[in-house]
């Protein structure tokens, strides 16, 4: 029996054209160019489990994910979730996904509760049973009791990605396209959502793909890693496979070796 696909990219490229002044700064003589974020990528993700897209920022991670998400489109190339196209079929791609990304969007002025109804009615989960699943998750994830009645604005911003995580989990999505979720969070946080995240696992049949720069993280999660640099694969398998392979103790030496440059150096760098 051939296994589910969950994601498939065959040939998917992407670029944005970036304004620059001509000689001397004249407007008359500036021009466009072209800057790369995918290079014509073939990737193919079976359903369940967590795949780990690593790399630094500008590695295109980010762009892989807003193009199956249906927020970007590919400028050449198919990408399909669970057989349906990502252009052609939007709208029926977005009732199978859910998205996290590092700068989640609220009503600011509205409490976490009534972001977290107006989220499980336009995904149709609404049901009688919605309030008490939001408190099972808001626990699990340690936020306070009252934070749920709380207006958004109120919340530090590692409490809103909090809330940013137990939304996306709600709706029960096929899959789950999570960017930089931890960004920001401290370390207990982290943990807290990295054991949902192992939950989560457990309990449902969900596709997970997971972008972030935290190595360790990827490592602890993963059951597969793609690692991305300048919109190219530099490697892709288990996190015991590319250390095996590579001749590395972990994942940070892997990528020092394929790219030249430390991940956690050019991370600082970029902030």
């Amino acid at each position: 029996m051939n296994e589910k696909t969950a994601v498939s990219l065959s040939g998917v490229a992407k670029g944005f054209r970036t304004w620059k002044r001509g000689p001397n700064g004249a407007w008359w003589r500036r021009r466009r160019d072209l800057k790369v974020a995918l290079e014509p990528l073939d990737l193919n993700v079976p359903a369940g489990g967590v795949t780990g897209i690593i790399g630094p920022n500008g590695s295109g991670k980010s762009t892989l994910i807003r193009i199956l998400g249906t927020l970007l489109t590919p400028d050449s190339g198919s990408a399909s979730v669970f057989g349906l196209d990502v252009v052609a079929q939007a709208p029926s791609v977005r009732r199978h996904i859910n998205r996290v990304s590092v700068e989640a969007s609220f009503f600011k002025e509205l409490s976490c509760w009534e972001n977290m109804l107006y989220a499980a009615r336009l995904y149709g989960s609404a049901d009688s049973g919605a309030r008490r699943r939001v408190e099972q998750l808001m626990e699990r994830l340690g936020l306070p009791g009252d934070t749920l009645d709380r207006p958004m604005k109120q919340l530090s911003r590692g409490q809103q990605q909090k809330v940013a995580i137990a939304r996306s989990f709600m709706t029960t999505p096929s899959l789950l396209l999570l960017d930089e979720p931890t960004t920001g969070l401290d370390p207990r946080s982290k943990r807290e959502v990295q054991e949902l995240l192992r939950s989560l696992r457990r309990e449902r049949e969900v596709t997970v793909l997971l972008c972030t720069h935290d190595l360790d993280e990827a490592a602890a999660l993963s059951d597969r890693v793609i690692m991305l640099d300048y919109g190219k694969v530099l490697a892709d398998g288990t996190p015991a496979e590319l250390c095996e392979r590579f001749g590395q103790p972990d994942l940070e030496e892997v990528f020092m070796q394929l790219s030249g440059r430390s991940l956690a150096e050019d991370e600082e760098e970029s902030e």
